[in-house]
């Protein structure tokens, strides 16, 4: 792990854990050849992140079966500390029945509620994750998201 400061470079294996803290994230596509950022409801499942899109969106139709970038943090505006994870990858519409059925008891839904929402399945390509811990504090930070507030 890196350090700039009070910046640290999280693995890949520690931002995907930080990803699964938490429920709402932004994906990024392409709509009308203009750069689109949506807030989506999401999960890790199996090393994947599976989003929750309404059927039949201009969402949907952007992402599926397009290389996608999706961030998700948790900052604290205060202290001006927390973590963000940036993840690249090609996204398809979870076809499986036996996988819909999973994310659909996870209670998984769209921002935007809708009763059969779709679930896009973003394989992670390129992951990267930084903390930032307040100042003076480096690595061994134990404030509101310092390293000790954010391993449950």
């Amino acid at each position: 792990m890196e350090r700039e400061d009070r910046v640290e470079t999280l693995s890949e294996a520690e931002s995907l854990r930080l990803l699964s803290t938490v429920p709402v994230g932004r994906v990024v596509y392409t709509e009308h050849a203009l750069p689109a950022v949506l807030p989506v409801s999401f999960e890790v499942l199996d090393g994947r992140l599976v989003l929750a899109v309404r059927r039949g969106s201009a969402t949907a139709r952007g992402v599926d079966g397009s290389v996608v970038a999706f961030q998700a943090d948790l900052l604290d505006p205060v202290t001006r500390t927390g973590w963000s994870v940036l993840v690249h990858g090609r996204a398809d519409a979870v076809s499986d029945p036996e996988q819909v059925r999973r994310v659909l008891r996870s209670g998984r839904r769209p921002w935007v509620g809708d009763p059969e929402p779709l679930f896009i399945a973003l394989v992670p390509e390129l992951v990267s994750g930084r903390r930032l811990f307040p100042t003076g504090q480096g690595s061994r930070g134990s404030g509101p998201l310092g390293r000790t507030a954010l391993r449950p």
